[in-house]
């Protein structure tokens, strides 16, 4: 091996430890961890978990915060409607007895992938009145561009 060979070799290593080094740093000093309270479901068992045997809107604080249970199946969101006052504190529990599914809210920075054995959660504020469309945004069988549910916000 030549020495313009050992060079860039050299350059090559040093280059991904920088890289390592930099993101690694950035990543504790932010404080960047995994979700740690994640939690499972037997996605068989669903029709007995009373949260997710009935989905739902679930009013916590009126007017200021709400609990959506919502299941992704094959092609459909349920509920397919949901109705949510603005400015009100959205929680979206969401999970899936089949597939990966996606959960998308256009228009919105909301965005997640469900999946199955595991609740989803994720929170919104909505300060725009109007209606919303939920898609999913994971291929997930042969009617998947037709899984869309809607999200209206209302004027208080």
């Amino acid at each position: 091996m030549n020495t313009y060979e050992k060079g860039w070799i050299a350059f090559g290593v040093l280059i991904t430890a920088v890289f390592l080094a930099v993101v690694g740093y950035f990543g504790f000093s932010a404080g960047l961890q995994p979700p740690q309270k994640v939690e499972v479901i037997d996605p068989t068992k669903l029709a007995s978990d009373p949260r997710f045997s009935k989905p739902r809107i679930e009013e916590i604080v009126p007017g200021e915060e709400y609990n959506v249970y919502l299941v992704s199946r094959m092609w459909t969101f349920i509920p397919n409607q949901i109705t949510v006052p603005k400015d009100a504190r959205i929680n979206f529990y969401i999970t899936s007895p089949d597939v990966v599914h996606g959960f998308h809210i256009v228009g919105t920075s909301v965005q997640t992938m469900v999946i199955p054995g595991y609740i989803t959660v994720i929170s919104a504020r909505f300060s725009e009145p109007g209606e919303y469309w939920i898609i999913c945004n994971e291929y997930c069988g042969q009617g998947h561009h037709m899984m869309k549910a809607k999200l209206i916000v209302k004027e208080v």
